[in-house]
This record gives structure tokens, C-alpha cells and sequence, in this order.
């Protein structure tokens, strides 16, 4: 396995290994995260989860390969620190953001588990594929419960329960040299075979899987939220003894809020007048607030009589 450049951060690596049936990828986020987490003063414990949220984004956002596909991670709780997280990946684009309960956070310790952050809840992860339904194209939404020791187990069980696809995740989040840096493993064994084939899921032994497995279970936070270590190392020392392992660099990522003021003049233009003058403000204005990068756009009512 050679590479002619390294990958370190805020790009995702994919891999495959044809002989054992697996593929996997890697992403580090550094530069992108710390945009993210700049438009908000988010304490210690959120900004960790948010930060295995993104991470978890990019790694599942990673495999669309179509323009204009989308991934969309969202929690759903009835209590708890966090009310609401959401983030998606869109060509690249990363974006998140979390609401949350001050007295609440403030009165958790910072080892809090997963039911403690969140409460009882769901996560849904939905995949917005552009492409003609006949290959796959079209909406999918999984949803299961928020249960396990942190999102990344989470999104294991989403994999388990809502594809029958044995999945391994990883995810680690550090703080390295005064900055924010996570990253994220994801291994997966592909369904053994062409269609008509019997599906991985009905069966008992898998050693194939099972190797691979137990190889990566191997990587440490360390590793993983270490900026100055390549992806294409760490996936060389976990597989340098299988017969092949396929490389590919993913697209560079970014911080990608798609809020834009004259988009928002153009929908807000969509709503009759009456609508309008409802939601304007006493200066005259209609105030959009954008949770993602935590800016508000004033369109002034008067505009739109020119």
C-alpha cells in the first residue's frame, strides 16, 4: 500500500481490503471543527459531543460520492443536557450545531454517559442520495435509540438494526495545543457476494470479519486525534499484513453553513404581505437567525415594496 501524498486532517480517507471483504474510512478534523465550534461558546461537554457528532457526520457523509448528496445526523430527546443536535455533510460541506440546557450541563460531570447528556432519545440518520431510484437513489432515514457509551456506539447499533452491516466505529476527541481536534475510524464488512447470494447477517461465523475486527479494535484515541499523524499510516499499521489494501482520498472538508442573505430574502419574498408585516420587528426588519453559525440576517420589510 503506497500513498503519494499523506492525509492528515479535514480530508477522509477511504479504504478497502478486497481479500477480507471490508472497507472502512478515516477523517481527522481540525481547521473545519474549529470554524464550526467558533460561532458558539459552547462549554467543555457539549463541545465534545458536537464535536463526535461532526465527526461521525464526515465519516458516514464520506461514502455519497454524487453531487448534491446529502447526510443529515439528528438526536431527538425528550430531556436532558442536549435538547437538540443536528449536523449534515453536503459535497464536503460540514456544518453542526447543539441547544442546550445551561443549569443542566453545568450540573453534570464531565465523564457524563451517553443517557445522561441526552436522556432517553433517538438518533436518526438520514441519507439523501441523488441519484435515479432504481440505484438506489432517493430518502432513507434509520432511526434507533440513544443507547450505548457515546454516539459512536449509537450509530453502530443504527448499521446493525437498519442495514444488517457489521460496522465498527471509532471516534476520539482531544484538545491539541489549545485546539479542538477529533477523529473517527469506521470498518465495515461488505454483504459477502452478488445478488441471490445469502446476505452476511444469517450467519454465525465470519472469520473474515472477525479478523478484521480485531485488528481495528486496536486503534487508539490517541492515534486517531493525533494531527500529525497521516490516515494512510494508521490504516498501514492496522492492515500492512493483508495481501492488498486500496486507498482513495475523499474530498478536502469545510465548514459549509449554507445560509446566504439573499436566499433568505428570496423565501422570505414567497410569503404574502400580511405574513410579512407580521414578521417584522418594530424597526421594520425580519430577523432570520441561523443556529449553525449563530448569525442573524435583518431583511428590512421595506425592500420588498421596491
Amino acid at each position: 500500500m503506497a500513498a503519494q501524498s499523506e492525509t492528515f486532517s479535514d480530508m477522509p480517507l477511504r479504504f478497502s481490503i478486497p481479500s477480507r471483504h471490508a472497507r472502512g474510512r478515516l477523517v481527522r478534523l481540525d481547521e473545519t471543527l474549529g470554524e464550526i465550534l467558533a460561532a458558539h461558546a459552547y462549554p467543555p461537554l457539549i463541545e465534545k459531543t458536537l464535536a463526535e457528532a461532526l465527526v461521525l457526520t464526515a465519516l458516514l457523509g464520506a461514502s455519497l460520492k454524487e453531487p448534491g448528496s446529502q447526510l443529515t445526523l439528528q438526536t431527538q430527546t425528550e430531556k436532558g443536557a442536549i435538547r437538540l443536535l443536528a449536523c449534515d455533510y453536503k459535497d464536503g460541506a460540514l456544518r453542526g450545531y447543539a441547544q442546550f440546557d445551561d443549569a443542566t450541563v453545568a450540573a453534570l460531570p464531565p465523564d457524563s454517559t451517553l443517557f445522561g447528556i441526552f436522556g432517553q432519545g433517538y438518533l436518526a440518520i438520514t441519507f439523501d442520495r441523488m441519484l435515479p431510484a432504481s440505484e438506489g437513489g432517493g430518502r432513507y432515514q434509520g432511526i434507533v435509540p440513544l443507547e450505548g457509551a457515546s454516539l459512536a456506539e449509537a450509530a453502530e447499533h443504527y448499521f446493525v438494526q437498519s442495514e444488517q452491516i457489521p460496522t465498527l466505529i471509532r471516534v476520539a476527541v482531544d484538545h491539541v495545543r489549545g485546539r479542538c481536534i477529533a477523529g473517527g475510524f469506521l470498518v465495515q464488512h461488505l454483504p459477502e457476494g452478488e445478488e441471490g447470494r445469502e446476505r452476511l447477517h444469517v450467519r454465525l461465523d465470519h472469520p473474515e470479519w472477525d479478523h478484521v475486527e480485531a485488528l481495528a479494535s486496536t486503534t487508539s484515541k490517541d492515534e486517531l486525534a493525533d494531527p500529525a499523524l497521516p490516515l494512510e499510516e494508521m490504516v498501514w499499521r492496522l492492515f500492512h499484513e493483508e495481501e492488498a489494501v486500496l486507498i482513495e482520498q475523499g474530498d478536502g472538508l469545510s465548514k459549509g453553513c449554507r445560509c446566504d442573505p439573499a436566499h433568505i430574502r428570496d423565501v422570505i419574498a414567497k410569503f404574502p404581505a400580511e405574513d410579512r408585516a407580521e414578521m417584522a420587528d418594530e424597526a421594520g426588519d425580519i430577523v432570520v437567525d441561523c443556529e449553525f453559525c449563530s448569525r442573524r440576517f435583518p431583511v428590512s420589510l421595506a425592500s420588498f415594496n421596491n
